[in-house]
């Protein structure tokens, strides 16, 4: 009852699995001109995937060239901004150990840092302890200067090495300027600060325009996050920087949103000022190659579709014309009859009819050979059924028990199956004469593997020279392992052969065997013999020379070569 239910479900689900197929059958029966445009599209959509992605990496490959030309470019900018302060701070330092700075005489100062400044930019200041300028080069001598109004000015006083400050107002003139620093102390030990101010604007060269990519800007940031300047005139020398979210310190490039707007944004940190070199674009700008790629892109997909759809009806109608003479074909190629190839307008079709003619050919020729073939295996069949039935008659006349008979015929049996796998194996290129001779004293081979030496060159032979000697080298290894050299633990067994121009030549010579002389009456020939003088020498038309030495039997076996029984050199 248990069987019946499992084999019920069985049958159930296989019915389910049927009606399903069948739906789907019926469901995908459409007209060729549907499959040829599914066809199309399936060959259109992916490569306009793959040129999705393809763009898209070529986006992001031009997204890092950006990236890294902005890191060069906000490099450079660090480095010119460096490099004016490292300017800045050895002149400074050139003032301070030259004995120029001299306190006591102002006016002198003024006027060698007034020569010693007038190829640059920058101004000397000269600030006490008490916050008061003490001498700027800015203005003329004389004037009043008042307190320093740089707020990081007690940090600098409070510092022993040099300062860059932030942006701040002038005291004197108008606009923001930034100052370099270097605290120095008089011998009396009062310390005052050697400075070398510059307008904010100076620094201008360092954020050239020119040097972006377009849409690009880019500005000098103080510590404290306001503006020392700008290639973008709306955003002003003092003013906070408006991308107020970007980290005081950081270093590299990403996305910030300001005021509703998106922007791409690179930045940079300078050690030796304690600033940031920031630039910064629009995302959208930034994205817009993206955008009109993908329109692009988009737009010609749409035409190149529409014109291959169009070209597929096209074609799918002149294909319809040549499938009803096709089918025809197929029906006569599948009624074993002739097929001549036709001529079509479209090579494809014509292509088709040609391989129907010469698939027809091709049928016919292999039924020729299945014919042949099946002949030939009926011709082997007989031939093995001869042996078996020689090999049944001489085991059953050499043995006296019903146990001897058991055994002898089976490993007859045995070693004609092992040629045969040979012969199956290699029935390609032939068999292997040294594999057969390995293959056929496998099981009688002894412990000791040197007691039997195989020698003579590469030598392949057809199917049925090999079955017989397989046979042959059986029964001959049979006699050893009873009577001969594999009979005791000394004897030897040495196989050779040579390849002439007529015959091959192939010696088996028994030596250290145990000789046993032979009784008076008449001696039994064995299946051995039989094998070795019948069927060598009738199938073969082998020439054979049997010769008892004292210590050991030798057999010498000419085959001629002929065309009935070839055999070859491996290689030749």
């Amino acid at each position: 009852m248990v069987e019946a239910s499992e084999k019920s479900r069985e049958d159930a689900s296989s019915g389910s699995l049927q009606a399903a197929a069948g739906f789907v059958r019926d469901y995908l029966r459409r007209p060729f001109s549907f499959y040829l445009i599914s066809l199309l599209l399936i060959a259109i959509i992916p490569p306009f995937i793959f040129s999705f992605v393809i763009l898209q990496r070529n986006l992001d490959a031009q997204r890092e060239e950006v990236t890294s030309l902005l890191r060069a470019s906000t490099g450079s900018v660090t480095r010119i901004v460096e490099r004016e302060v490292d300017g800045m701070l050895t002149t400074l330092r050139v003032l301070a150990k030259s004995g120029a700075v001299d306190l006591a005489d102002m006016r002198g100062l003024y006027e060698r840092a007034s020569v010693a400044l007038a190829d640059t930019d920058s101004h000397l200041i000269i600030v006490d302890g008490n916050h008061d300028l003490l001498l700027s080069t800015r203005v003329p001598f004389g004037t009043p200067l008042g307190r320093a109004s740089d707020p990081e000015i007690d940090l600098a006083l409070q510092s022993t090495a040099p300062l860059v400050s932030g942006v701040f107002p002038s005291e004197v003139g108008r606009g923001w300027v930034f100052t370099v620093y270097l605290p120095v102390t008089t011998p009396d030990g009062k310390k005052y600060l050697l400075g070398l101010r510059q307008d904010a604007e100076r620094m201008t060269r360092a954020v050239n325009r020119d040097t972006l990519s377009p849409g690009w800007n880019a500005a000098l940031v103080d510590g404290k996050g306001r503006v020392i300047v700008s290639s973008d005139s709306s955003v002003k020398s003092g003013d906070p920087f408006f991308l107020d979210e970007l980290p005081l310190i950081s270093i590299g490039v990403g996305n910030i949103s300001a005021g509703g707007v998106d922007y791409r944004v690179a930045s940079e940190f300078s050690v030796v000022t304690g600033w940031r070199i920031v630039a910064w674009a629009p995302s959208e700008i930034v994205d817009q190659p993206m955008l009109w790629s993908f329109l692009w892109l988009s737009f010609g997909g749409i035409i190149f579709a529409s014109i291959a759809v169009a070209g597929s009806l096209t074609i799918a109608r002149l294909l319809t014309q040549g499938v009803r003479l096709l089918a025809m074909d197929a029906r006569r190629l599948g009624a074993g009859e002739p097929v001549e190839p036709r001529r079509y307008m479209i090579t494809e079709v014509e292509a088709v009819s040609t391989a129907l003619a010469s698939a027809a050919t091709a049928r016919a020729k292999a039924e020729s050979e299945i014919r042949l073939l099946m002949r030939e295996v009926a011709h082997r069949a007989k031939n093995q059924l001869t042996v078996i039935q020689s090999m049944l008659a001489q085991s059953a006349n050499s043995a006296e028990e019903p146990s001897d008979f058991v055994e002898a015929f089976r490993k007859r049996l045995a070693g004609l199956a092992r040629s045969t796998d040979l012969m199956v194996a290699n029935a390609a290129s032939g068999v292997d004469f040294r594999e057969l001779v390995r293959n056929q004293l496998q099981p009688f081979m002894p412990a000791e593997s040197d007691r039997v030496v195989l020698s003579g060159p590469a030598l392949r032979l057809d199917a049925q020279m090999a079955q017989t000697l397989g046979m042959a080298l059986h029964e001959l290894a049979t006699n050893a392992i009873k009577h001969g050299a594999l009979a005791n633990q000394t004897g030897m067994i040495k196989v050779e052969w040579s390849v002439g121009e007529g015959a091959i030549d192939i010696r088996w010579r028994e030596s250290g065997a145990d000789i046993v002389a032979p009784s008076g009456k008449k001696a039994r020939r064995g299946f051995g013999t039989v094998v070795l003088e019948r069927m060598l020498g009738l199938a073969l038309r082998a020439e054979l020379e049997r010769t008892m030495h004292a210590d050991g039997i030798e057999w010498r076996i000419r085959i001629p070569r002929g065309k009935d029984h070839s055999s070859q050199e491996a290689g030749g």
